[in-house]
């Protein structure tokens, strides 16, 4: 049976691009990894956060545009992003947050202890320590790699159907079964990133889709052959894959689940270094071959954007 490594990436829909930025490059010390567009409608950016080579199990996507409606987190979608910081680090994360306004709390899940806030659109995020995982080398203003954030610890998907999903992970992903605690399913890969995913059991409200929620949660395929064995697999069970699509940096495609959740497959190549230095990552503007001639017209449309340090707030 085909099995994921865990998660590949996760895509969330925001507002303010600068304000995305703020918070996941400044803030929270993810390197960004990319500036492109939103293939699909080129207007809007997309852009990537990540460990410093924006390695699958580590990156976040995002679509920010400010005439999106806001959403609301329910079932259907990722309800929360959780992301891995090494052992010993949960004081040195409260305070930094603390200091840049961020309300933050504990709470207690299959014996892990997470720190749990939102971003400036609502998003849920947590940290979690644990040991697994390489160090990110990635470091911005006072985060260095002895505290940086790892990559994902996982996600909690908030399904309409929680059985229903759980098949899926089972039964087609090839995720693990680890237990239930306190209203959640769990279940992991043999990844040490991106490999942990909770199925919240408690029923809430139907999610919509809008800024401040995610978009999708894309899982791990190791190359375009693995890929395709996927899709094959998919639709001799009765789902409806996408086409393979060419994202640049990887080949996906995407179907729905029965919960409601939109769910990608992605390679894990030809990876971000595929049009830049990995040195110079996130620096310029990337277009995709077929909009190259309408760089200066995107250009001029687009927000001016950069990653900067920020203050800390007063106390």
């Amino acid at each position: 049976m085909q099995k994921t490594a865990g998660i590949h990436h996760i895509s969330a829909m925001v507002n303010d691009a600068q304000k995305n930025i703020d918070f996941y490059a400044s803030i929270l010390g993810l390197r960004m990894v990319k500036k492109t567009i939103n293939f699909d409608r080129p207007e809007v950016y997309h852009l990537y956060f990540g460990n410093e080579a924006g390695t699958p199990g580590t990156v976040i996507t995002f679509f920010p545009w400010e005439k999106q409606l806001k959403g609301r987190i329910g079932t259907g979608q990722v309800g929360v992003t959780s992301y891995v910081i090494p052992h010993g680090t949960s004081e040195f994360w409260k305070n930094r947050l603390h200091r840049h306004g961020v309300k933050v709390e504990s709470v207690i899940r299959f014996d892990e202890n997470y720190l749990q806030f939102v971003d400036p659109d609502g998003l849920q995020i947590e940290l979690v320590e644990r040991k697994d995982g390489p160090i990110n080398n990635w470091a911005i203003g006072d985060i260095n790699p002895s505290v940086a954030i790892k990559g994902f610890g996982g996600a909690t998907l908030n399904s309409a159907q929680p059985s229903k999903t759980a098949e899926v992970l089972e039964n087609i992903l090839g995720l693990k079964y680890v237990g239930e605690d306190a209203g959640y399913l769990r279940f992991s890969t043999e990844a040490q990133i991106g490999n942990v995913i909770d199925i919240k059991l408690t029923p809430s409200v139907r999610g919509l889709m809008g800024a401040g929620t995610v978009h999708h949660i894309a899982w791990r395929a190791r190359d375009m052959e693995e890929l395709q064995q996927w899709r094959l697999s998919l639709l001799e069970k009765g789902y409806y894959p996408t086409e393979i699509k060419d994202r640049n940096y990887f080949k996906a495609l995407y179907f729905h689940e029965e919960g409601g959740i939109l769910f990608e497959i992605a390679t894990d190549g030809p990876g971000f270094a595929v049009d830049e230095p990995v040195s110079n990552l996130g620096k310029k503007l990337m277009l995709p071959e077929w909009l190259e001639e309408k760089r200066e017209e995107l250009t001029a449309a687009l927000p001016n954007v950069n990653v900067r340090i920020l203050e800390e707030e007063k106390e």
